[in-house]
């Protein structure tokens, strides 16, 4: 085991495990007697083979394969055997007051009571250290195993952002591109609009996305740029409302933290014949930002699932970034879809410091 800033933890309970067993072993010759113990050293020796032999072998390859009872009866019979064993072959050395508890001894026996709590104290000194090993190992491995979790859990989230960060629409991208197309065939003055606000959404996309935080503010310009966009391609009667209030300044989030759920209300929203809308609003204060966007729902059904990262995906990265700091509502009453959410800036800044 490679000594580093992960195992110190590790290697201080077994130093402690270690010290407080030799102190509980050596106790008498410590406070005044005037012989070494040597058969305490052997059964110290003997207690640290039978630990190490328990944690590293049967713990992991017993207990943790989920052979519960073998482990059980397995470790019951060692720990009888092994205080069986050190009870005659390390029977107690003479006290140095002798002569004053021999008469008591005498009408104990040989063989009586003394020695089966002889038995019973050695067994149980073997069983205290091998019992810890188990519960430390035991520990252990979950926690590795909880951290291993964590990490895929983290990996996976990570990969579906950078998939959002990365991925641009085909949706969006091709009616954009064939929006300037036809504004360019007319000749229109929102060409190089058009032009500009694409630009900008790529510009954002290559240069920015990889960031962990960015200024709100850019954030802000992104969704206006895509909003834009999308304003351009759109008939009359689809009508585009969006809104921003409050001081952006001092402020940072992910990037492409909102750009799912616009994105999703215009694909879902705006895609079909007949009076439409999508209203976005976000609003920020010293403590809090929060976004609302209202559409109304298409009456076709998607051909193909949506090419960007699912809902539950967004979820899934809201919970990642804003644990405990942020409140996502969402509501579809059959003729308009709802979201709200709110983040708690000042949680987020707890969490992350």
């Amino acid at each position: 085991m490679v000594l580093d800033k992960k195992n110190i933890p590790q290697w201080l309970v077994h130093t402690l495990l270690w010290f407080t067993l030799c102190g509980l072993l050596f106790y008498p010759f410590l406070t005044g007697s005037r012989t070494l113990p040597y058969n305490l050293v052997a059964k110290l020796l003997l207690a640290m083979a039978l630990f190490y032999l328990n944690y590293y072998v049967l713990v992991p390859r017993i207990l943790l394969k989920g052979r519960m009872w073998n482990y059980i009866l397995l470790s019951v019979a060692v720990l009888l055997t092994i205080g069986l064993f050190t009870s005659i072959a390390f029977p107690p050395s003479p006290p140095d007051d002798l002569p004053r508890l021999a008469g008591r001894m005498r009408q104990r026996g040989e063989n009586g009571p003394g020695a089966f709590r002889f038995f019973l104290m050695t067994t149980v000194i073997f069983a205290v250290p091998y019992i810890f090993g188990t519960m430390l190992k035991v520990y252990t491995e979950w926690q590795k195993n909880e951290d291993l979790r964590k990490l895929v859990e983290k990996e996976k989230i990570q990969s579906e952002l950078q998939f959002l960060k990365t991925q641009l629409s085909p949706h969006f991208l091709f009616n954009s591109l064939n929006t300037i197309y036809s504004l360019s065939v007319k000749q229109s003055p929102d060409t190089s609009e058009a032009v500009i606000n694409l630009s900008e959404l790529m510009r954002y996309m290559l240069y920015e996305a990889d960031r962990k935080l960015v200024p709100l503010g850019k954030e802000l310009e992104y969704i206006k740029s895509y909003v834009a966009l999308q304003r351009l391609r759109l008939s009359d009667g689809e009508d585009v409302f969006l809104k921003i209030s409050g001081e952006e300044r001092g402020k940072f989030v992910p990037p492409l933290l909102f750009i799912s759920f616009i994105e999703n209300a215009f694909k879902y929203g705006t895609d079909y014949n007949g009076k439409t809308f999508v209203k976005i609003n976000l609003s920020v204060d010293q403590e809090s930002i929060h976004l609302q966007v209202i559409n109304t729902i298409g009456t076709f059904k998607a051909k193909t699932k949506s090419s960007g990262v699912g809902l539950e995906n967004v979820k899934n990265r809201l919970n990642y970034l804003y644990p405990h700091s942020h409140v996502l509502l969402i509501n579809n009453d059959g003729k308009t879809y709802e979201v709200n959410l709110t983040l708690n800036l000042k949680n987020y800044e707890l969490h992350n410091h």
